[in-house]
C-alpha cells in the first residue's frame, strides 16, 4: 500500500480504504478459487495493483465513459481502475464462470456501484464501448479481431515481450494505420525492477 500511495498521493479516503481491503479480500478468494499464483500474493500490489493502474496514469477516463475489462480474470486490470475512477462505467467480461465469480464477490465486498461483471464472451457483448482495456488476454491481431467496431475511443493493452512485433501483425492482418498505435513503457511511471519491459499499448479508434 506505501508504494501505491506514492504513485498516487490524490486518493481519497474512501480509495485507500478500499485498495487497503483488496489483499485480503483477493488472498481469502484465492484459498477457494486459484486466480493469482500464489508467488505473485506476495507482491500483490506492485504486480496486480500498480500494474493495472498504469492505465490510469495513460489515459484520464472522463466521467459517465463505458469501459469494457476484456478477459478480467479475477478483475484487473477492471477492479482497481474502477477505485481510482468512481465515476466511470466498468464492464468486467471473462468466459471462466469461476474467474468471473470471483471479481464479482470483490465488488460486491467493495460496494463499487461502477463495475458490472459478465460470464461471456465477448463477440457475444451487443453493447459498444468508449474503451476497451486488457491485461494479458492475448496477441494485438486476436484482441482487436474481437473488438472491432465495439469500441469509440480506444483499446488499451497491458503487455510484456515483443509488442511493436504484435503490432506489426495487427496491422498487416486487419490493414490498420501504424499511426492508430502508441506504446508506453511502464518504467514510465514506476520505478520497480519488476516493471521493466512492460508496456502500454494504445490502439486509437
Amino acid at each position: 500500500m506505501k508504494t501505491l500511495e506514492r504513485y498516487f498521493p490524490d486518493l481519497t479516503a474512501s480509495q485507500r480504504e478500499r485498495f487497503a481491503a483488496l489483499e485480503p479480500l483477493y488472498r481469502d478468494w484465492n484459498a477457494k478459487i486459484n486466480v493469482i499464483s500464489r508467488k505473485d500474493m506476495d507482491d500483490f500490489y506492485e504486480h496486480h495493483v500498480l500494474h493495472s493502474l498504469a492505465i490510469g496514469k495513460a489515459v484520464d477516463f472522463p466521467a459517465g465513459a463505458a469501459v469494457l475489462d476484456l478477459g478480467t480474470g479475477g478483475g484487473f486490470p477492471g477492479i482497481p481502475l474502477a477505485i481510482l475512477f468512481p465515476e466511470v462505467q466498468f464492464t468486467l467480461c471473462d468466459s471462466i464462470g469461476k474467474k468471473v465469480k470471483v471479481a464479482t464477490a470483490v465488488a460486491e465486498s467493495l460496494a463499487l456501484e461502477n463495475v458490472t461483471t459478465l460470464n461471456a464472451r465477448v463477440e457475444s457483448l451487443p453493447q459498444r464501448y468508449d474503451y476497451i482495456v486488457s491485461r494479458a488476454v492475448a496477441p494485438l491481431s486476436d484482441l482487436y479481431g474481437w473488438v472491432k467496431g465495439r469500441f469509440g475511443r480506444s483499446l488499451i493493452c497491458l503487455k510484456g515481450g515483443e509488442v511493436e512485433g504484435e503490432a506489426d501483425a495487427c496491422i498487416a492482418r486487419h490493414r490498420l494505420s501504424p499511426n492508430r498505435f502508441t506504446f508506453c513503457d511502464i518504467t514510465l511511471w514506476y520505478k520497480e525492477p519488476w516493471f521493466e519491459g512492460k508496456k502500454l499499448v494504445i490502439l486509437s479508434q
